[in-house]
């Protein structure tokens, strides 16, 4: 292949690339995220002979790595990477290097600058289309990284069957900073391997940082007593995710809560002198050895994972002024107590030579004391306005800091705590209008966040809301949520039915419908376990009675489109997030199928106990009828035993696919309660069979714990 002639041909469509932005759209033909700034669809070519890749002599050892990383891919879908001789090739050159500047330079339009915009150049590149297939250029290591990762998804199909579709490209991000923090101590712990994962996709879309959070599973020698055994990440392993993301052109910030959010320690007698309240979650700011415990840890954190941040916490420092400092918080207020501790930690770390990023839900009420905060604190830190509901502005959560002269993080959120699935009609609206205002009012990052507050949250459910992160994050104004829809299925999953696509939407609606019922909340952990033959469950029953068959109809039309794309495309990707997506139908499905039922039991129940008396054998029939609906082989109560049952299995099979054991069990026993709750029930219902059986009679329903029946139903 003529290298330099396909240099020429790159470079010289590049110049023209290289001018006014256009606004960022994507032909349908493709399918792309993020949408880069400009793109225009070109020919599609079959790969029967797989695809050449070769990159400019002397190859950047940096763009080898990257060009090995997108064999790989090839590899993985089965597409053959001859060194020779494939009619079909991506053609891989640097900009800046020895021929090609030349070549840009004299292709120029008349009058048109020389060299890209320094806003380009750092992670910028350019994809043209040719002949042969596709060529590429970048700026920097980033640039032909990213160029590359486009390049991979404009390829679809696998083996033989597999194209490519061609393009003109010219993609560079609006944000400098693109991330995703992961918690990682609210109860599942993932393994080595799926963080490894994480990494991958969080790059194959962009993402340039991964900060995992730290209250207590961050592996201190110093502090021995912090990680739970089985529940934390060991230095080494931290050690070797660092060197692995920064291939990546991923950099790590570790967060360790170095303020409020610290129970775990705190529980531990020889730290309880630290504690605001007795085993509570805060730090005493005037308390001997709280500085001394938070140098300890970030010292070790600065000498495991090397870039240029830290990040402190120091939000929700709910129990400040409650105990040990309440005299202080009563002369001064909170506001001058927080910010004086937070002046402390930031002097005591300034040996690490970090900048330190910090939670900005406290600070941001004290706006006249963010103003008068000393310059070289600005200087040190970096503020994080976060903020997770929709709202059709953002701009109080960010001026407070950007006025006050911050270097300032927006961070939206995956909605996915104590959620059944995430909800997704809150994640896209706060990530699309709170990244959008940041970059506008002159933030310089994104920090998207995963929490899992009551432990039962799967990673793979989050992929939808990380990469629309990663699209809000890159793009330039505010993103889309209809091309964003309408992409996510054949990018990421390699769907072309759009059944994906269609799936997901029916899980905004089930949590849409919840919230527009009655009930006026979403898909809650708590309303799937809630019984609803207790007090509370028959009030939350009769919030939710007219929306039931509506919400279980949304979900079982996941189900059968998640279905349709497996049978359509066998070799469909990351199918472990399509597992999480169709437990997550699964569970809204029992929760409209567990109100439905209670309600025909009681019914049923009420039926029975009122034929009771009868001498007729039509009615004495009825009775055992309604007994054997509620209790038999294929009872109404067996089906609730059942189906809690399945999703048990099913939900301990997807928390391994990301996760090691610790922490599992804890939500095992929730199912295996509810499974044992409902068992009663059975032997419970039998023994007033038994009791019809001898004698026939009945107990009253509230001595079996039925509840009375709907007022509907009477």
């Amino acid at each position: 292949m003529a290298h330099r002639l396909t240099a020429a041909i790159l470079l010289g469509c590049t110049a023209s690339l290289f001018g006014q932005s256009s606004a960022n759209t994507t032909p349908p033909k493709l399918a792309l995220i993020p949408v880069p700034r400009e793109v225009a669809a070109g020919e599609t070519f079959p790969l029967t002979q797989g695809i050449e890749v070769t990159c400019a002599s002397p190859c950047d050892p940096e763009d080898a790595f990257a060009l090995d990383d997108f064999k790989t891919f090839l590899a993985s879908r089965s597409i053959s990477t001859p060194s020779a001789g494939a009619p079909i090739h991506v053609f891989v050159t640097r900009y800046g290097s020895a021929n090609a500047k030349s070549i840009y330079v004299d292709a120029l339009p008349k009058g048109a600058p020389q060299e890209p915009g320094d806003e380009i150049k750092p992670e910028g590149y350019a994809i043209i289309p040719d002949k042969q297939g596709i060529a590429l250029t970048g700026f920097t290591a980033s640039g032909v990284f990213y160029a590359l990762q486009t390049a991979k998804q404009l390829i679809e199909g696998n083996g033989t069957q597999a194209v490519l579709h061609t393009a003109t490209i010219r993609d560079w991000p609006a944000l400098k900073y693109r991330g995703l923090h992961d918690d990682l101590s609210r109860g599942p712990f993932p393994t080595l391997e799926f963080m490894k994962k994480q990494l991958r996709v969080l790059a194959a879309y962009k993402v340039n940082i991964y900060s995992p959070y730290f209250e207590h599973t961050m592996q201190y020698t110093g502090h021995p007593l912090m990680q739970p055994p089985g529940g934390h990440l060991t230095q080494a392993e931290a050690r070797e995710l660092a060197t692995y993301a920064a291939k990546l052109h991923i950099t790590i910030i570790p967060e360790q809560e170095a303020f409020g959010h610290l129970h775990y320690l705190l529980n531990w007698e020889q730290y309880t002198p630290l504690a605001e309240t007795p085993h509570g979650h805060v730090l005493a700011p005037g308390a001997t050895g709280s500085t001394k415990l938070i140098r300890d840890m970030f010292t070790e954190l600065s000498n495991i994972f090397p870039g240029p941040f830290l990040h402190i916490g120091a939000d929700e420092t709910v129990d400040l002024g409650k105990g040990a400092t309440k005299p202080d918080v009563d002369a001064r207020g909170l506001g001058p107590v927080y910010l004086d501790f937070m002046q402390r930690i930031v002097a005591d770390l300034k040996p690490l030579n970090r900048r330190l990023l910090f939670w900005g839900d406290i600070a941001y009420k004290e706006p006249a004391l963010l103003k008068a905060m000393p310059a070289q604190f600005k200087r040190d830190t970096l503020a994080v306005a976060w903020e997770y509901n929709p709202h059709a502005s953002f701009d109080s959560y960010i001026t407070p800091f950007t006025n006050a002269g911050f270097e300032t993080w927006v961070a939206p959120g995956v909605n996915n705590w104590s959620r059944v699935y995430p909800n997704n009609n809150y994640a896209l609206s706060n990530i699309q209008n709170f990244t959008a205002d940041g970059e506008r009012l002159g933030a310089t990052g994104q920090l998207n966040t995963i929490w899992r507050d009551d432990g039962e949250a799967l990673a793979n459910n989050d992929w939808y809301g990380i990469l629309f992160g990663a699209e809000a994050a890159w793009h330039q104004g505010q993103a889309s949520i209809p091309a964003f829809q309408s992409s996510y299925g054949r990018s990421f999953h390699g769907d072309m039915t759009g059944s994906i696509d269609q799936a997901q939407k029916e899980l905004m609606l089930c949590h849409q419908v919840l919230k527009d019922s009655d009930y006026k909340a979403d898909g809650g952990d708590l309303l799937f376990w809630i019984d609803p033959w207790s007090s509370d469950g028959q009030k939350q029953g009769a919030q939710l009675r007219p929306v039931l068959r509506e919400i279980r109809l949304h979900a079982e039309a996941a189900l059968t489109l998640i279905a349709k794309a497996r049978v359509t495309n066998p070799n469909l990707r990351e199918t472990d997030a399509l597992d999480a997506l169709e437990l997550g139908a699964r569970r809204f499905d029992l929760i409209g199928l567990k109100f439905q039922l209670a309600d025909e039991m009681a019914t049923g129940y009420q039926h029975a106990y009122s034929l009771q008396g009868s001498k007729n054998r039509d009615d004495r029939l009825e009775v055992s009828r309604e007994l054997n609906v509620i209790n038999a082989v294929n009872g109404k109560l067996q089906d609730l035993r059942n189906n809690y049952s399945l999703l048990r299995d099913l939900y301990e099979a997807a928390w391994l696919k990301s996760n090691r054991p610790y922490f599992l069990r804890n939500n095992l026993e929730r199912y295996d309660f509810t499974i044992q709750l409902w068992l009663s029930r059975i032997d419970k219902i039998r023994t007033a069979q038994r009791q019809w059986t001898n004698d026939h009679t009945l107990p009253p329903a509230s001595d079996l714990g039925i509840p009375a029946p709907p007022a509907t139903a009477r």
